[in-house]
């Protein structure tokens, strides 16, 4: 499977440096791509064994792109982009602003014909997700943007899924969900896991997921995602947008999300004298318990608004989350004392495509108002310590994931049982921390007692990179706000 995903995307990619010798982008390959792919997998899904109807005028679809060549393929091509741009509903959001970067029409009609040599629809998910995954990390690379941000581990997404047990006529949310790999698990594991009569398909299908996404390509694969998948009607469940900007007044059973990590959100603007000088980004919401220019603080505040009352969430955080001050320690106590923060799933590096990131998931109910904190203790499972993974060699598979599965007990996670890498840690231990910090260890780093079990070079370099980048970060935050004084 992984060997039939990378030849797709050598090949895919291959020829995408044939196009740069017309000035068409890494980006821009990658867009073009989305179009006639989808058009391709929503082609496939109207015969057999499928045989779905679709939503794509018979004089817009793929079928009408074969018999054209040379100035007539790139007129029709253009034509098919511009007219379902205008749409109504998913296919709208999914062609919106959409234009021909491709202009050379015999290397269009190639790339159609590459394309329509492959059958997608009948490979499995997981190997779509790759081949976009694939031609984005080496957009990443090549350009070094940060297009990889956009995935969570496949194995990650699973084990989380399977530990909050999405049910039938449940709302399920993502506020950051890039291609929507949260909200398709869970369309999968309810699908998996319960006998649905009529009333609970239709709700699956039209009702159970909403999303956003600030990145507007990024938005447009995930509602293709979904479209393949059957979701959605003519109202798109995903917004392309900042989710953070307000309170959208929805509230929703689950929310399950892995927000974007990087530095703190800031504005460029021109001073009087024609300077440039960058502001911080500040939401001032309401509902939120502080005020921070910290993206990853704020999107836990805005996960706990849209929770409705004894709704469950699930977010991949970094751990300037569990240790900073300030704003972090107010959100931190308020998290505690409002919601019943359960579990801490501390994660190893090496999983995400940015370097040398160390993440966690948090794993919290919301509650009702109420004088006496609703955290009785904090469960802690420690897959870090000693556990060692890459993205190419070493993959994170989801059977590395299992025992913390069973440790959280999705069946009753009341009765839970310590383990070497699960431990409890009560409400009144956690509030006596420094700063309540829930940033806890007690494995011994094997490493760092064995000469001979030293991490990889690499490994060893990119964690004094990453150490070195948090402190810098660090510094310049504290000297932009002293200069804003």
């Amino acid at each position: 499977m992984a060997n039939e995903s990378t030849s797709i995307v050598q090949r895919l990619w291959g020829y995408c440096n044939v196009l740069r010798d017309d000035g068409v982008s890494y980006g821009d390959y990658v867009e073009q791509l989305t179009y006639l792919l989808f058009l391709k997998m929503a082609d496939e899904q109207t015969k057999p064994p499928f045989n779905r109807p679709s939503s794509i005028p018979v004089e817009l679809d793929w079928q009408s792109l074969l018999p054209k060549d040379g100035d007539e393929l790139e007129v029709h091509y253009r034509h098919i982009l511009e007219t379902l741009g205008k749409s109504k509903g998913m296919l709208g959001i999914i062609f919106r602003k959409s234009q021909n970067k491709i202009q050379d029409p015999a290397k269009l009609r190639r790339l159609v014909e590459l394309i329509n040599d492959e059958t997608w629809v009948g490979m499995d998910i997981d190997v779509k997700g790759e081949i976009y995954e694939g031609l984005l990390e080496k957009n990443a690379q090549d350009t070094k943007s940060g297009a990889g941000q956009y995935f969570t581990p496949h194995a990650l997404i699973k084990a989380i899924v399977e530990a909050v047990k999405p049910q039938p006529m449940s709302s399920i949310c993502d506020p950051a969900c890039g291609t929507g790999g949260f909200l398709l698990a869970a369309h999968d594991f309810i699908s998996k896991n319960y006998s649905l009569d009529k009333d609970q398909k239709q709700f699956l299908k039209f009702n159970t997921f909403k999303g956003w996404d600030i990145v507007d390509n990024v938005a447009r694969l995930c509602v293709m995602n979904l479209y393949l998948h059957g979701i959605g009607g003519e109202e798109s469940p995903i917004v392309p947008g900042d989710a953070l900007a307000s309170d959208p007044g929805d509230r929703f059973d689950m929310v399950l999300t892995n927000p974007p990590f990087g530095k703190k959100s800031s504005i460029t603007i021109v001073n009087g004298e024609g300077k440039a000088d960058k502001e911080s980004l500040i939401y001032e919401r309401p509902d939120f318990w502080a005020t921070t220019s910290n993206k990853q603080l704020n999107f836990v505040q805005h996960v706990k608004t849209l929770l409705k009352m004894n709704g469950k969430a699930a977010v991949v955080v970094p751990d300037n989350v569990l240790f900073e001050g300030g704003a972090g320690e107010t959100v931190r106590k308020k998290l505690l004392h409002e919601c019943d923060v359960h579990t801490l799933l501390r994660l190893p590096t090496g999983i995400f495509y940015a370097q040398g990131v160390k993440a966690n998931v948090l794993f919290f109910d919301r509650k009702p108002a109420s004088e006496r904190p609703w955290t009785e203790a904090v469960w802690i499972y420690d897959l870090r310590t000693n556990m060692h993974f890459t993205l190419k060699t070493n993959t994170m598979k989801y059977e590395d994931l299992k025992d913390f599965i069973a440790c959280y007990n999705p069946e009753n996670r009341h009765e839970r049982r310590e383990s070497e890498r699960f431990k409890r840690f009560s409400f009144d231990e956690l509030m006596q921390r420094d700063k309540v910090s829930l940033d806890i260890f007690w494995l011994k780093d094997e490493s760092l007692e064995d000469s001979e079990n030293l991490p990889a070079p690499e490994v060893l370099g990119r964690d004094i990179v990453e150490n070195l980048e948090v402190a810098l970060e660090q510094f310049t935050s504290i000297t932009e706000e002293l200069e804003n004084r």
